[in-house]
C-alpha cells in the first residue's frame, strides 16, 4: 500500500483529462444507479429493541400493532362551542376521510371533559412509519373542512403529520446549514490559498464526493435499511473531510512547488505530494472508516445508518483526493506555467514563493508555551481539559421522542392543544400477552384485572377506560393504558416501573405458559436508552483498540499509539462536559435557541466518541507524519517536533475552521438532537486542533524525545530536501524513505 498513492497520482497526472472525466462519470453513475434503485426505508421492525420491541413483535403477530393515527380537533373561534356546527363539520370530515384510499377507519367524535373541544380519530392504512408519506391527502381534506366551516377552528395533528412536519423542517434546516457553511468554507480557503481557482478545488471535490456518496447510500440501503439519518451524516461529514483531505494535499503540493523553485514539472510535484500527503490521507481515511465501523456493534438501525453514511462519504472523499485531485493540479499547474511563460516573454518578472514554515504570529504564540515550558504547558492544558470534562460525570440520557420536537412545526402546536384538552392521549402503555387460543378468556380477565389496578394508581388516567383487544385467532391480547403525563417525564417513567414491576407480575405474569411484555411510548424510549448503555462499553472498547492499532501501524510506535488514544479521550471528554453544561440545564436556551430536555439525547455520546476518534486521526496523522518526516530527514527529536508542528499548524487550523463551521451550523437547526451533535463535534474539533495539537501533543513529544518512537525509531537519512532535476519536464527522483516506510 505504501506506493499505491504515488502510482495512482502518476497515472492521474499523465492522463489528466481521462482521470477528470472518469471521476465525474463515476459520480453521475453513483447518483443515477442510486436514484434508479431508490431508498429502502427502515420499517418499524428495524427499530425494535428490548422488551418493548419483543412486545411489539408479538402484537404485530396478531395484527394488533400500532397504526398511524391522526386527530382532527374542532373548537369555537369565540364563545361557547356550537353543538350543531360541530356535528355538521364532523359529518363533513367523516365523509371526506372515508372516501380517501389512505384511510382505514374514522372513529365517532369525542368531546373533551370541559366540552370546549371535539376530536375525530382517523386511522390510516399501512405500517406506523408509512403514515408520514400518506398523510398529505388527509391534511388537504381537513383544510377543505376548515374553509367550509369558518366559524370553527379546525386543526389536525398526529404522528404522521408531525413526522411530515419534522421532515419538512429538517429539509429547510439543511438548506440553511449549507448557506452558512459554503460561504465560510470558501472564504477560509481563499485566505489559505489566495486564489479563487485553488479555493474552488476543495469545494468541488467535496460536493462531488457528497453526491457520489448519496447515490451509494441509496444502493446500500437495500442491505441496511435507511431510517432517514444517513443523508444528514453524509452532508455533515462529507464537506468536512472532503475539504480537509484536499486541503492537506494542496498545501503539500504548494510546498513542493515553492521548494522546487520552478525546476519541477507539475507531474513531478503531485507525485511528491502523493508520497507524503497522499499516504497520510490514506491512513487517515482508513482510520476514520475503521473507527466508525465500530458503530455497527451497537446493533441499532440508526447507528448502522450513521456508520454507513460516514464510511461511504469518507471512502469517496479519500478516492477523489487520490485520483482526480492530482489530475486537476497538473491541469492547473500547466496553465500556470503557460501564464508564467507569457509573462516572461513580455519581460515581466515571474514571482516564485519560497518554501518556508507558515506558522504565523498567532500559531507561533500558541506554540511558544509548549516550546519553552513543555512540562508546565502539559500540566496546565491537561488540567483545563479535565476541568471541562468534569460536568460529564453528571450526564443524564434521554431518548428524544415526539415531545421534544420544535414547536415551530404547526402540527406540534396542535399536538400541545390536543393534549391539554385530552390528557389521556399523552402516553399509552401497551401490555401484550401471548398464549394458546383456548386460554384467551383467562388472559383477558387477567388483563382486565391489571387495568383496574392501574386505574386506581394516580400515575394512570382514571377517566380512560382500559381497552383489551384480542387477535382473531385468540393467541394475542393487548391492553392499552393511558398516562396523563409526557413520555419523558418522571411520572410517566415511574408509571412504567409500576406496570412492569408490580401490576404485571401480580396479574398476567402469574399465568404459567403466557408470554408477556410492555411496550408503548415510554417503554420504547427507556428500553432504547438501556440498549445503548449496554452496548456502550463494547463499542468504546473496540474503538480504543482499533484507534491504538491504526496509530501503531501508521507510525510503528506504541508510545505514539497510546498518546493518540489518550488525547482523543481528552477531546471527547471535554466536549461532552461542555455539552452537559450548555444543554442539560436551561441557562443557554435563549443563547442557542432550544428548549432544554434536562438531559442529553441518548445517541449523542456514543456518536461523539466514534466520529471524533475518527476525525481526530486526520490531525494526528497529518501532524505526526510531518514530525516523523523531519526525523527521517536527519533532525533531532526536538527539532523534528518544532518543525513538524510549525509546518502543519496553519493547514490543521484551517481544516479545523472548516469542520467547526460545518458542525457549528447544525447548532442553528431546530431538532435538539442535531443541535447537540453539531455543538459537541464543533467544540471537540476546536479543542483538538488548538489545545491538543498545538499544546498538549508538542509538549508530550518534546518531553519524551526519542522515547516517543519506541520501540522503533524513524529511519535516517530520508527524504532529500529537493529532488535534483534539471528541467521542468523531468520526472521526480524517488525518495529514499517516506513516512510509514522504513521506520524500523
Amino acid at each position: 500500500m505504501s506506493q499505491l498513492p504515488v502510482r495512482i497520482a502518476r497515472w492521474s497526472a499523465r492522463h489528466a483529462w481521462r482521470a477528470i472525466a472518469g471521476w465525474f462519470a463515476f459520480v453521475i453513475l453513483c447518483l443515477g444507479v442510486g436514484i434508479a434503485v431508490g431508498t429502502d426505508e427502515a420499517g418499524v421492525e428495524d427499530f425494535r429493541v428490548g422488551e418493548a420491541g419483543r412486545a411489539e413483535a408479538m402484537a404485530a403477530e396478531g395484527g394488533l400493532q400500532r397504526r398511524p393515527t391522526e386527530q382532527i380537533m374542532f373548537s369555537a373561534r369565540s364563545g361557547p362551542l356550537d353543538a350543531d356546527a360541530v356535528d355538521s363539520a364532523a359529518r363533513d370530515l367523516t365523509e371526506r376521510m372515508r372516501k380517501l384510499p389512505e384511510v382505514d377507519s374514522v372513529a365517532a367524535p369525542v368531546r373533551s371533559e370541559d366540552g370546549t373541544v371535539v376530536r375525530v380519530s382517523v386511522v390510516l392504512k399501512g405500517p406506523e412509519l408509512d403514515g408520514k408519506k400518506n398523510v398529505a391527502p388527509l391534511l388537504e381534506q381537513t383544510a377543505k373542512v376548515r374553509d367550509g366551516h369558518p366559524d370553527l377552528v379546525v386543526e389536525e395533528t398526529g404522528s404522521p403529520s408531525i413526522s411530515k412536519g419534522v421532515n419538512d423542517q429538517r429539509g429547510k434546516d439543511l438548506a440553511l446549514s449549507e448557506r452558512i457553511t459554503l460561504p465560510v468554507t470558501l472564504v477560509t480557503l481563499l485566505i489559505v490559498f489566495g486564489s479563487v481557482v485553488m479555493a474552488g478545488v476543495p469545494l468541488l471535490l467535496a460536493l462531488s464526493s457528497i453526491a457520489a456518496a448519496l447515490g451509494l447510500s441509496m444502493i446500500a440501503s437495500h442491505v441496511l435499511p435507511d431510517p432517514g439519518v444517513g443523508t444528514n451524516m453524509i452532508l455533515l461529514i462529507g464537506l468536512a473531510v472532503g475539504v480537509d483531505y484536499t486541503l492537506f494535499y494542496l498545501k503539500r503540493e504548494r510546498e513542493e512547488r515553492a521548494r522546487a523553485g520552478g525546476r519541477l514539472a507539475p507531474e513531478a510535484l503531485v507525485e511528491l505530494a502523493a508520497a507524503t500527503a497522499g499516504r497520510a490521507i490514506v491512513v487517515s481515511g482508513l482510520a476514520v472508516i475503521v473507527s466508525t465501523s465500530t458503530l455497527y456493534l451497537a446493533t441499532d438501525v440508526i447507528f448502522s445508518s450513521l456508520a454507513t453514511g460516514t464510511i461511504l462519504v469518507v471512502a469517496v472523499a479519500m478516492a477523489s483526493s487520490l485520483t482526480v485531485l492530482p489530475a486537476l493540479l497538473v491541469t492547473i499547474g500547466h496553465r500556470t506555467e503557460r501564464r508564467a511563460a507569457r509573462r516572461a516573454s513580455r519581460g515581466k518578472p515571474v514571482r516564485t514563493k519560497r518554501a518556508e514554515a507558515e506558522t504565523g504570529r498567532v500559531f507561533g504564540a500558541l506554540m511558544r508555551p509548549a516550546q519553552k515550558r513543555p512540562a508546565l504547558t502539559l500540566c496546565v492544558s491537561v488540567l483545563v481539559m479535565l476541568a471541562l470534562a468534569a460536568p460529564a460525570l453528571g450526564l443524564r440520557l434521554i431518548d428524544p421522542g415526539k415531545d421534544t420536537f420544535s414547536r415551530d412545526i404547526p402540527a406540534m402546536q396542535v399536538y400541545d392543544r390536543l393534549n391539554a384538552a385530552f390528557p389521556e392521549l399523552l402516553v399509552k402503555h401497551e401490555v401484550v400477552a401471548r398464549s394458546t387460543p383456548d386460554r384467551a378468556a383467562e388472559v383477558r380477565r387477567a388483563l382486565a384485572d391489571l387495568g383496574r389496578r392501574a386505574q386506581a394508581d394516580a400515575l394512570f388516567a382514571g377517566n380512560a377506560e382500559p381497552k383489551v383487544r384480542t387477535s382473531a385467532d385468540g393467541r394475542i391480547s393487548v391492553l392499552e393504558l393511558a398516562v396523563p403525563f409526557p413520555a419523558p417525564s418522571a411520572e410517566a417513567i415511574e408509571s412504567l416501573g409500576h406496570l412492569r414491576e408490580d401490576y404485571l407480575p401480580a396479574t398476567v405474569g402469574k399465568l404459567s405458559g403466557v408470554e408477556t411484555g410492555v411496550s408503548g411510548d415510554v417503554a420504547r424510549g427507556r428500553d432504547y436508552v438501556d440498549h445503548e448503555n449496554g452496548k456502550l462499553p463494547l463499542v468504546i472498547g473496540f474503538l480504543l483498540l482499533v484507534t491504538f492499532v491504526m496509530t501503531v501501524w501508521a507510525f510503528r510506535s506504541v508510545v505514539v499509539g497510546l498518546i493518540g488514544v489518550v488525547l482523543n479521550l481528552l477531546s471527547a471528554g471535554a466536549s461532552l462536559g461542555l455539552l452537559v453544561v450548555f444543554f442539560q440545564g436551561t441557562w443557554a436556551e435563549d443563547l442557542l435557541a432550544f428548549d432544554s430536555l434536562g438531559a442529553i439525547a441518548s445517541r449523542v455520546p456514543l456518536f461523539l466518541f466514534v466520529i471524533l476518534f475518527g476525525l481526530s486521526m486526520d490531525y494526528q496523522v497529518f501532524v505526526v507524519s510531518r514530525i516523523q518526516e523531519a526525523m527521517q530527514n536527519g533532525m533531532s527529536a526536538r527539532e523534528a517536533v518544532l518543525d513538524g508542528i510549525s509546518r502543519s499548524a496553519k493547514v490543521v487550523t484551517s481544516a479545523a475552521i472548516v469542520m467547526v463551521t460545518v458542525f457549528g451550523a447544525f447548532v442553528a437547526l431546530h431538532l435538539t438532537e442535531m443541535k447537540q451533535m453539531g455543538f459537541c463535534l464543533a467544540v471537540a474539533v476546536l479543542l483538538d486542533a488548538v489545545v491538543i495539537r498545538l499544546m498538549v501533543l508538542p509538549s508530550l513529544l518534546l518531553l519524551l524525545g526519542e522515547r516517543a518512537w519506541w520501540p522503533l525509531r524513524a529511519a535516517r537519512p530520508s527524504l532529500p530536501a529537493q529532488p535534483s532535476l534539471p528541467a521542468p519536464t523531468a520526472a521526480p527522483a524517488a525518495p529514499a524513505a517516506l513516512p510509514f516506510e522504513n521506520v524500523g
